[in-house]
């Protein structure tokens, strides 16, 4: 799929290699994915080039250009100076259009500095950008004409409050949040004739969709949401040339895979599981790591994801071994990272995967590995900076103790450290209202309550 020698000579010709915007794309955002990490980092800098040039036309519409293309590098590789350099660059962008001489322009540069906060926020884990970002969105939905800057602004505005709401909404609000991407989505693929950018674009609403109604879907343990999430990735896909398209490809068949998995933890249908993990295996075949380090590492822990629920379902020791594996891989990759938040979850998960396979075999240098990897995520995690994530480490660290209680029948103060750490992340959770998290300590304040009085100290 990523053998695209041949394709960029096909699609860019010796006109596009020509380009006044300097670089391989010539501006065309839609052929961005066509091009690994290093040949995308050089687009930026050839973008940066073609902006900063005495003689440039439009210079505000080479800034958006290079702001997409650092955008998009820092989708990739979770670097905090390209997104940063991104975001900048949109502003400074939305500057030179100026609101009153250029709405559309100057909308479509607000547009582009939200999606950085948007994907700050993903990465990194700060809500505060959330919020930044639904002010650029109403400011650039307010400012737009028409073109690309309207839909994209009310597809981020319902995003970011569909985001809000999925602590305390239920399954019909879910289904509101959903219909509000439809009018946006079909606005992008009217303009798909006029802009080849506007049909991938359309193709990332229906994925933002498809991954807010995955997240209510899970929280709720509902298999039609689950199941509609599913849908509408797999819609995403099949839309998609993976010759050409090939991350817009991965990233939607990989958002199926995980739908797929989560639907199958919520029926409990382990076929549906390891079909899930099927199709997670078969898009990391088609992905190149070199080609995007990030999206490579997601589907990674995706993977491991499904292969953890499998051995939760099958109680399969074999699946958490492999689960481990996968874990592993990603924070290879993300290792070079710390900030993201996708590194704090692939640790968690993969302490908890060794927790389970050390209660299934009784071994307990197993479990002894999973206590120190938690205790050194919690170490690098600040409880006033990150709350949820502590509390959640906290959880999984009682559930260690938990376990060894549960094989050695002997009690040398497991019990009273996992109350502290469940009741520590019970208040923690009560005070954010994150009610499903506040369940899954009471359960396990609850089931140390229940357990068997009798163990030795």
């Amino acid at each position: 799929m990523f053998e695209f020698g041949r394709e960029l000579k096909r699609l860019f010709g010796q006109e596009g290699l020509r380009s006044p915007h300097d670089g391989l794309t010539g501006g065309d955002s839609s052929l961005l994915e066509l091009l690994d990490l290093r040949l995308i980092t050089h687009e930026g800098k050839a973008a940066d080039i073609a902006a900063g040039r005495v003689g440039a036309k439009d210079k505000a519409q080479r800034r958006l250009e290079s702001a997409i293309v650092w955008r998009e590098v820092a989708r990739r590789s979770g670097d905090a100076a390209a997104l940063r350099k991104a975001a900048a660059t949109a502003e400074a962008a939305a500057d030179a259009f100026g609101r009153d001489r250029r709405p559309d322009g100057w909308a479509r540069a607000r547009c582009e500095q939200a999606f950085c906060a948007m994907l700050g926020a993903e990465l990194f884990g700060d809500e505060g950008l959330n919020a930044a970002a639904d002010v650029a969105f109403r400011e650039a939905r307010a400012a737009a004409r028409g073109g690309l800057a309207l839909p994209l602004a009310d597809i981020g505005i319902a995003a970011i409050e569909a985001r809000e709401r999925l602590a305390t909404g239920d399954a019909q609000a879910a289904r509101i949040a959903a219909a509000r991407f439809t009018v946006p989505i079909a606005g992008l693929e009217t303009l798909t004739r006029r802009c080849r950018a506007a049909r991938l674009l359309a193709v990332e609403a229906r994925l933002v969709q498809a991954d807010m109604l995955m997240g209510w879907g899970a929280r709720l343990r509902d298999e039609d949401l689950q199941t509609a999430a599913r849908d509408i990735a797999a819609k995403a896909a099949d839309g998609l040339d993976p010759a050409y398209e090939p991350l817009s490809w991965v990233r939607a068949a990989a958002l199926r895979g995980q739908a797929l998995a989560l639907l199958g933890e919520i029926t409990g249908q382990v076929e549906t599981l390891a079909e899930a993990v099927g199709a997670l295996a078969d898009v990391l075949n088609e992905l190149a790591r070199d080609h995007s380090p990030l999206d490579w590492a997601r589907v990674q822990t995706a993977l491991a994801q499904g292969l953890q629920a499998l051995g939760e379902a099958g109680a399969s020791e074999r699946a958490y071994e492999q689960a481990v594996t996968c874990y592993d891989r990603a924070a290879h990759v993300l290792k070079k990272a710390p900030g993201l938040s996708l590194r704090a979850f692939g640790a968690s998960n993969r302490a908890l995967c060794l927790a389970r396979s050390a209660e299934l075999t009784g071994d307990l240098t197993v479990l002894d590995a999973a206590e120190a990897a938690f205790k050194i995520e919690l170490s690098n995690i600040a409880a006033k900076r990150d709350p949820a994530a502590w509390a959640l480490i906290q959880v999984n660290l009682a559930r260690i103790y938990e376990a060894r209680l549960d094989i050695t029948g002997v009690d040398r103060g497991e019990r009273a450290a996992a109350a502290v750490a469940l009741n520590g992340a019970l208040d923690v959770f009560g005070e954010m209202g994150l009610r499903s998290l506040s369940i899954v300590a009471a359960d396990g304040l609850a089931r140390l309550a229940s357990g068997p009085a009798n163990a030795t100290r």
